[in-house]
């Protein structure tokens, strides 16, 4: 005797044995109790939710006999009659099924339309069942029509379909339709426990859990993993020979990968990897198992536990991992995890690939630009406070007149008489009168680091001011309270975004040291060519703020440059020169950088052509005698 699959041994006879499909098995219920009966049904869905199978019913329930021959239509057909008994077996005249994918011509179609005008032999009604009919060319589908929208009382049409997008809105609006959902796998393992029960065939909660997922929402995809499942245990169901038949990936390896990843780990990422590799495990399925886990992660984090989560095993271990991931952070993992399924194709190695996007989800975090600052924090070096100590000394020198840096800020109309504001609008004049000093006692409590002197106190004889200019400048006479500042650090927080963007004053090119080290060192990673794109921009329009052996800070005045794959790539490309160091960058103004000096360079090099030019003598008469003019923007330096 053959052996009979599971999948057609266990086919639902009747709607009570369908699972899954409750609002069609209640629409065709209802509507068979109270004989209002459509003449044709459009049943949709994917593989394997029992479109065929509700045809087979619904024609054995128009045309069931009863148990004793005088039964009528009924929602509970009994399964033992002459007409139900041979509809199960596919030899009742009156039921009719056609395959469109291998009968899609008009020819077909018009055979079958041919036994339209006969009645029933055997039952009550006649049935045509097309299967896939939006196989059908649009010629047959032009040939059914008229039949299709008017039959004959006898007649009943079941149309079923994978595809409802491809058949013409001429024949849906002549059909009921009914959308055959796919299934949960909490039923399908519902299911599943049940068959294996009558099978009589052991079976883990965990294996299930495995086919029930694998046969993605399909009952016969179900089944038939559940009859290879079995023949692949010896007659058990095992979660670690379900597991291998499937490929799918332990989920502890899972586990490992999300807790390494939200601590940071990044070699334990490259390790849990590699493993996947030599167990020849699939990545694909590595990223679908992460994707299903965060999934259950990111509701656990906003919903809290979910009913039915304490008969899982695996919830402990979810729910531990969300309590050590961000939220932000899952949602982020979950979309890369997705879109990294599609990138597995593209590389020439799916490991290599899955590896890739392992440390893409490592690299993006929210929280590692925060880290990374905070760990690359320069430490500068103090310096010795003698040169200080004149800054500090107490003050008792007359007053003298102070040179004052411009600053772009102005007195306001409004402000009325001197006070903290006011040594900045002082600081648009060239000299200011120093008021008489207040005596300061040394601060023994500075602040750590490199620090400058604020005001110089000793008197310049060249420096002093006539008599007669005193009254002018009396107003901008700077407040005493100011000469009590003894110090300020060389790195200063860095200007407000804002005013930058506001600020009228053009980008100013001030060299210094650093700039002049920072400069040759960036000319010769461009000449070199191991930084390109967004790492030589980052190079290029940074400032080299401070250096100690083993750190460098960098000011950028983009945020957009500041980001830390192009730090990483940046300072890779200085250890392979030669720097042993780790970079930090910081939002401020930049008054030297590599971007500017080559500008500058390239402006000298414009004026000295110009000039050239009209030094020329033959120029000049040119423009003396004729009124020659040059086009601006024609003269290029070679």
């Amino acid at each position: 005797m053959s052996y009979l699959v599971l999948a057609r041994k266990y086919r639902p006879r009747n709607f009570t044995e369908m699972v899954g499909q409750d609002h069609v098995v209640q629409a065709l219920s209802n509507a068979l109790t109270t004989q209002r009966l459509h003449h044709a049904y459009l049943f949709t869905g994917t593989r394997g939710v029992g479109k065929t199978t509700v045809s087979r019913i619904l024609a054995k329930s128009l045309n069931c006999q009863g148990v004793d021959g005088t039964g009528g239509i009924t929602a509970t057909p009994c399964g033992v009659c002459q007409a139900c008994t041979d509809i199960d077996s596919g030899r009742f005249v009156d039921y009719t099924e056609l395959d469109a994918a291998s009968n899609r011509g008009v020819d077909e179609v018009q055979a079958l339309l041919e036994q339209a005008v006969y009645k029933p032999v055997q039952g009550r009604f006649k049935v045509f069942m097309i299967d896939e009919v939006h196989m059908l060319t649009n010629t047959a589908f032009n040939a059914m029509l008229k039949t299709l929208e008017e039959p004959p009382e006898y007649l009943k049409f079941v149309l079923a379909t994978t595809d409802p997008q491809k058949v013409p809105v001429t024949v849906l609006s002549r059909c009921l339709q009914f959308n055959l959902r796919p299934m949960a796998p909490e039923t399908i393992r519902e299911h599943l426990v049940q068959v294996l029960r009558l099978e009589n065939v052991n079976a883990e909660v965990q294996a299930l859990r495995l086919l029930a997922r694998a046969a993605r929402g399909s009952m016969r995809d179900a089944l038939s993993l559940t009859d290879q499942a079995i023949a692949f245990g010896s007659g058990q169901l095992q979660e670690v020979a379900v597991r291998q038949m499937l490929g799918s990936v332990d989920r502890s390896y899972v586990f490992r990968l999300i807790e390494a990843l939200a601590n940071g780990d990044g070699k334990q990422v490259v390790e849990t990897s590699e493993t996947l590799r030599l167990n020849g495990l699939s990545a694909a399925s590595t990223l679908e198992e992460m994707s299903t886990v965060l999934q259950r992660m990111a509701v656990l984090q906003a919903a809290g536990p979910v009913s039915g989560d304490e008969s899982d095993p695996e919830a402990a271990d979810i729910a531990r991992l969300a309590e050590l991931m961000p939220v932000d952070e899952t949602q982020l993992l979950y979309s890369i995890c997705l879109h990294g399924r599609a990138d597995l194709g593209l590389a020439p190695d799916e490991y290599a690939a899955l590896t890739m996007v392992l440390l893409r989800l490592l690299a993006f975090k929210p929280s590692a630009e925060k880290k990374t600052l905070t760990r690359a924090e320069p430490r500068i070096a103090p310096v010795d406070a003698a040169p200080t100590a004149r800054a500090v000394a107490p003050m008792t020198a007359p007053p003298v007149a102070v040179a004052v840096q411009p600053k772009p800020r102005t007195v306001q109309p409004w402000e009325d008489g001197p006070g903290p504001d006011v040594p900045l609008a002082a600081s648009l004049v060239p000299r200011a009168i120093a008021p008489t000093p207040v005596p300061v006692e040394p601060s023994d409590e500075l602040p750590a680091g490199q620090m400058l002197g604020v005001l110089d106190t000793t008197p310049h004889s060249e420096q002093s001011l006539d008599e007669s200019e005193i009254p002018a400048l009396e107003p901008l006479r700077l407040a005493p309270s100011v000469t009590r500042v003894l110090a300020m650090p060389v790195r200063q927080q860095a200007e407000s975004r804002v005013d930058m963007a506001l600020s009228p004053v053009a980008p100013i090119l001030i060299p210094d040291e650093e700039g002049d080290f920072w400069f040759a060192t960036v000319q010769q990673l461009v000449a070199a060519e191991t930084i390109g794109a967004i790492v030589r921009e980052l190079a290029l329009q940074s400032q080299l703020v401070a250096r100690d052996t083993d750190q460098w800070l960098l000011r950028v005045e983009r945020e957009t440059l500041n980001q830390p794959s192009s730090r990483e790539r940046l300072t890779t490309a200085l250890r392979n020169a030669g720097f042993d160091i780790t970079l930090a960058v910081e939002i401020g103004r930049v008054t030297d950088c590599p971007a500017r000096r080559n500008s500058a360079a390239s402006e000298e090099k414009q004026r000295a052509a110009e000039k050239i030019i009209l030094d020329d003598p033959f120029v000049q008469t040119m423009m003396r005698d004729f009124g020659a003019k040059i086009v601006p923007g024609s003269l290029k330096p070679l």
